[in-house]
């Protein structure tokens, strides 16, 4: 018998996901690592783990995953290098980490969470936080674990369209799909996290950073309201601090988290022209994943119910 109820929210991106365009192979594919994304997480609040142990855990499998655009998979920068960012957040105490412009961790959300738990600091970028990570014993990747054909072929398009173009969009349609990774999660003790991680956008110039390592735009979680992990257009995420506006719609507006997310997603986010989703949960371990794209990879679990993958709108 189930004590207290728990629960996970992964998402592997938004933005123009058309089934016409995706074969059954690929689609079966995402599906699958989703699946075993969110298994991750879930086995860990189902054995009574934490929802900061669970998000990370997740995030660390999708970063992984050269399928997404984070870690493994992340996409190539103007210069032909990559650089990540990522971040993590505790809803008990509004403790946070988060990390940008790295380039040789495999895996930044767990460099998110050592500064949050290792450091004094909330934000670290570049060479000072390859820095820390090393004197806290990170090991350096070399840039050819990050190696991709297709991400390579991308940023060839987007450099004879002298363009920046978002994960798995095609030069003639330069934003309409977004690669970012990220998780959501309550614990059986009541407690929510939240992580989110990308490689940023392909051909992306001047140390450009989104709103995924922002506390606040693209990360939040309070236990006194919910978790968020955002993707999409993330200058627009910034401009609207949308993961904290969700929270804040809870605490002052006395919304429910649905009511809360498609407000941001529906109406703040798309009244000024910006793209995406999110994927929340809240403290009673209701779920809410709201786009504004044709399709968003997602996925989501809670106790006693059976998992809940899907892609298109």
């Amino acid at each position: 018998m189930i004590k207290h109820k728990f629960g996970i929210a992964i998402h592997g991106g938004a933005g123009t996901i058309l089934k016409s365009q995706m074969s059954p192979a690929k689609e079966l594919k995402y599906k699958n690592a989703l699946r075993k994304a969110l298994d991750k997480g879930y086995s860990i609040l189902a054995k009574g783990g934490s929802a900061l142990d669970a998000v990370e855990a997740s995030v660390i499998y999708l970063e992984n995953c050269d399928l997404f655009n984070a870690g493994k998979g992340s996409v190539f920068t103007s210069k032909g290098t990559h650089e990540m960012d990522a971040s993590i957040m505790n809803g008990i105490n509004l403790d946070a980490g988060a990390v940008a412009m790295v380039s040789s961790i495999k895996n930044p959300v767990q460099l998110a969470r050592m500064i949050m738990d290792k450091s004094e600091h909330v934000f670290l970028a570049g060479k000072g936080a390859e820095k820390f990570a090393w004197k806290h014993g990170f090991e350096k990747v070399k840039a050819d674990y990050f190696f991709n054909k297709h991400r390579y072929a991308q940023l060839l398009q987007a450099k004879k369209a002298n363009r920046m173009i978002l994960d798995h969009s095609e030069v003639d349609a330069p934003d309409k799909k977004f690669g970012t990774v990220g998780a959501v999660a309550l614990d059986k003790l009541g407690n929510l996290a939240a992580a989110t991680s990308t490689g940023g956008m392909t051909n992306k110039k001047f140390g450009r950073i989104g709103d995924s390592p922002m506390v606040g735009c693209g990360t939040y979680a309070n236990n006194q309201s919910c978790a968020i992990s955002c993707t999409g257009s993330g200058e627009y995420f910034i401009r609207i601090n949308a993961a904290y506006q969700v929270s804040a719609l809870m605490l002052y507006a006395k919304k429910t988290l649905e009511q809360a997310c498609k407000q941001v997603i529906h109406e703040s986010l798309s009244k000024i022209g910006g793209d995406g989703g999110l994927i929340a949960i809240d403290k009673s371990g209701n779920i809410s994943m709201p786009f504004n794209t044709d399709g968003m990879y997602r996925a989501s679990r809670s106790s006693g119910k059976k998992e809940n993958i899907k892609i298109y709108s």
